[in-house]
């Protein structure tokens, strides 16, 4: 049993997700999560809420809260969302906690110990209408590399380049509009990242198994240009973790705070010393996932995020953990995904484009959306949701292939040998045939998960309900039922055992779905399914079971269309 620690992107504390965010780290390493967990492994899966930095404060500018309330209140509200998605966090956590606080302030204590932490005087932008220095995210303007008009200061999101706010065109204030700034000095804290450039190197290197767009992304990163450039960790903010080295003041960095992509990572740490306070343990349950003298050295970590946040999982957070020279676990694996676009266009949260997660869960179940996302996940490419596409795919392999399955098996049951598991004979040439293909496919599947290729594991486990409804339509127990009721009997016990199977099999995709396939059956999961032709026989003859409620219902064209108009514009 192997102990495995995952870590998605953390969502950033103003407002609600978009589908696109969903399914570029929560939702695929959910799915690893779940895999993971029933082939017997220990997993920790954390994530947590993103909460400093200016998405925050703009965010609760907007909604007339103080910032501190408004983020104790998105918590809980992207907290419940993450429940109702059946995201299987351990622990969903914050980075304003005491937790994060403590170790941002260590590790920059340590940083400056090395010699890694150097103090800048540098020119930054000032807004005379609005009586301060604007970060990086307060100021907006046109993308000098691409054109887009909505770039924000630190990075512009339509092409992913990184920023510098003297970078913009025509820039203005986010916070009033105004385009009164002034560029004007103040001294910040800067990573020297520079100095560990052929580290980080050499340990991109060392990583072969990682995604194409991963390591590309951090190559460019390390190599274009310049190449890797000292990165700034602090900001003139109110909300945020205090610049202090360990528990002591920073002469000369007063009022100032950490930059929130220096901190954001570290709370991957510090919320699993969240989890363990949660659960009443000692440091010793955290460290030994986090500390390579702990214990860490025999844990596997794997990250799941977005392109656009390769760069610091890559490059700077690595930094930050090299740097300190303290025995920290780095990642193993790092599971990058490009973008989810929107009917043509792009999903954004700052422009309130395309369908976001509670929107989604208003009109359809969990299920639906977690099988669409995850079957159609931007891995290679970016991919595109449309509503005709959503449809077609939704009422195909859930409803035409798994729940016509299930519905056919148990209702025919029901009506020729009542609510229980018949006996009938044994399997002959045609089941055998089955279990081998199914074994086949079944390891396919496997290794598709254990390589973490979402599209492929989808296709896969599409392929094996596929089979089912085959051999279902070939055995056709309904005409054997008229000669051969044994033959009929023996066909239907099968069909049985599959649905248990596919159960068991889907669980990770869609575990709602999972749950009450299994709860039709009246049985537990009893296991992954390591010998086919065993797991085929678990459910014995006389064993009760129900027909269930309808599992999927197909999506209508009135729907789809009522929904395209309803989200055709801009949420407000």
């Amino acid at each position: 049993m192997a102990r495995i620690l995952i870590t998605s992107a953390l969502p950033y504390i103003n407002g609600i997700k978009h589908l696109g965010n969903l399914v570029g780290s929560q939702l695929p390493a959910d799915l690893f999560a779940r895999y993971m967990r029933g082939r017997g492994h220990e997993v920790l899966f954390l994530c947590a809420t993103d909460e400093h930095g200016t998405p925050a404060e703009l965010a609760a500018a907007k909604a007339g809260q103080p910032v501190a309330e408004y983020c104790a209140d998105m918590h809980k509200v992207q907290e419940d969302i993450a429940r109702r998605f059946h995201l299987s966090f351990d622990h969903f956590g914050r980075s304003s906690s005491p937790q994060n606080h403590r170790l941002t302030q260590h590790l920059a204590g340590k940083l400056a110990e090395n010699g890694l932490i150097r103090e800048v005087s540098e020119e930054q932008v000032y807004s005379n209408a609005d009586g301060r220095f604007l970060p990086d995210r307060y100021i907006e303007g046109t993308c000098p590399n691409c054109g887009y008009d909505k770039a924000r200061g630190d990075q512009c999101e339509n092409c992913t380049k990184q920023l510098d706010p003297v970078d913009l065109i025509d820039p203005h204030s986010a916070i009033s509009g105004s385009t009164d700034l002034e560029v004007r000095e103040t001294k910040h804290l800067f990573l020297r990242q520079s100095a560990l450039k052929d580290e980080l190197d050499k340990w991109i290197d060392s990583k072969a198994d990682w995604p194409i767009l991963t390591t590309s992304i951090a190559k460019k990163w390390l190599h274009d240009g310049d190449g890797l450039q000292d990165r700034g960790i602090t900001r003139d903010l109110d909300w945020g973790i205090k610049v202090k080295r360990g528990a002591e003041d920073w002469p000369g960095m007063e009022g100032k705070v950490f930059y929130v992509w220096f901190d954001a990572p570290i709370e991957y740490i510090a919320c699993a010393a969240e989890w363990a306070e949660a659960q009443g343990l000692d440091d010793s349950a955290w460290e030994r996932w986090w500390r390579t003298d702990k214990g860490a050295d025999e844990v596997r970590y794997v990250q799941f995020m977005g392109k656009d946040n390769v760069p610091f999982h890559t490059l700077s957070f690595p930094a930050t953990l090299l740097g300190s020279g303290e025995p920290w676990k780095m990642v193993d694996h790092l599971k990058s995904f490009n973008y989810l676009n929107f009917e043509g266009g792009q999903f954004s949260t700052s422009q309130g484009r395309g369908v976001f997660q509670d929107q989604a869960l208003e009109i359809l179940p969990a299920d639906y959306w977690r099988w669409w996302l995850l079957s159609h996940a931007p891995e290679s490419n970016d991919s595109e949701f449309t509503w005709e596409n959503f449809q077609l795919s939704v009422n195909k392999d859930l409803a035409d292939v798994l729940g016509n399955f299930v519905s056919r098996v148990t209702k025919f049951c029901r009506s020729k040998f009542g609510e229980a598991v018949p006996e009938g004979s044994a399997f002959g040439d045609a089941e055998t045939t089955l279990i081998e293909s199914l074994t086949s496919r079944i390891r396919a599947y496997e290794q598709h998960m254990q390589d973490m290729e979402v599209r492929k594991s989808a296709a896969e486990l599409r392929a094996i309900w596929v089979a089912g409804n085959e051999y279902l339509q070939s055995a056709a127990p309904w005409a054997a039922f008229k000669d051969e009721p044994e033959k009929a009997a023996m066909q239907v016990r099968l069909g049985l055992n599959l649905i248990r199977l596919y159960a068991v099999l889907s669980a990770p995709f869609i575990p709602d779905a999972s749950a009450r396939m299994l709860a039709a059956m009246q049985t537990k999961d009893a296991g992954w399914p390591d010998d086919v032709a065993d797991a085929l026989e678990t459910l014995q003859p006389g064993h009760d079971f129900e027909v269930p409620e309808v599992l999927f219902a197909k999506i209508t064209d009135a729907q789809r269309e009522d929904w395209q108009e309803r989200f055709s514009g801009q949420r407000t």
